[in-house]
């Protein structure tokens, strides 16, 4: 059986989203690899008379996929802002996709980008690629899971459960985080993502 490690990261103080937030942000993160452990674990006993566990096995496989995204969605969230703010250059490889495939012009991209993640509900505003048609694609996820395209890979993660910004913003300034997010980012660590998925 396959066991997941939590990652550490080194996330320095930003702009908007305290210390306290990270700090139980990152022990969240922690839940989802430790319950994605637990949960691989209790599968692989139970798989030892499927037959009897059969609805059982089923709930846990669904729960599995909610634990275990939750956990790497939040490695590309935390990733993204170790290191400080770092603007996106102008001449990237990253940049001119994004003109290409999200819009006439990267602020189109951040305008769109942004509009997804004030979708009403729980989840998570992406930006992937999709290596078979060589694009980029914008996509809200719902929880987790919900919506994830296969076999795409992730360039950009914008966590919006409210647990991201509540204790800092209120549910009334869910768009003013949104904003700090992008004012923290670290665009090499997504321009990484994105050379890594090519």
């Amino acid at each position: 059986m396959q066991t997941f490690t939590p990652k550490t990261f080194t996330v320095p103080e930003l702009k908007g989203i305290s210390v306290e937030t990270t700090e139980e942000h990152l022990k969240l993160y922690a839940g989802y690899v430790k319950h994605a452990n637990l949960i691989g674990e209790h599968m692989l006993e139970l798989g030892k008379d499927s037959e009897k566990y059969a609805y059982e096995l089923g709930e846990l496989q669904r729960r599995f996929s909610f634990e275990f995204c939750g956990m790497r969605n939040h490695e590309y969230y935390f990733t993204s802002l170790e290191g400080g703010a770092k603007e996106l250059g102008a001449d990237s490889a990253l940049r001119k996709k994004i003109e290409t495939d999200c819009g006439s012009s990267f602020e189109e991209f951040l305008t769109r980008f942004k509009s997804i993640a004030l979708t009403r509900g729980i989840g998570w505003a992406m930006l992937f690629y999709d290596k078979k048609n060589d694009c980029l694609l914008t996509q809200w996820v719902d929880e987790q899971h919900l919506g994830h395209l296969t076999d795409c890979s992730i360039v950009l993660a914008l966590d919006m459960w409210e647990h991201s910004y509540v204790a800092d913003y209120q549910p009334s300034g869910k768009k003013q985080y949104v904003e700090d997010f992008f004012a923290n980012l670290n665009w090499t660590r997504i321009e990484e993502n994105f050379e890594n998925s090519l």
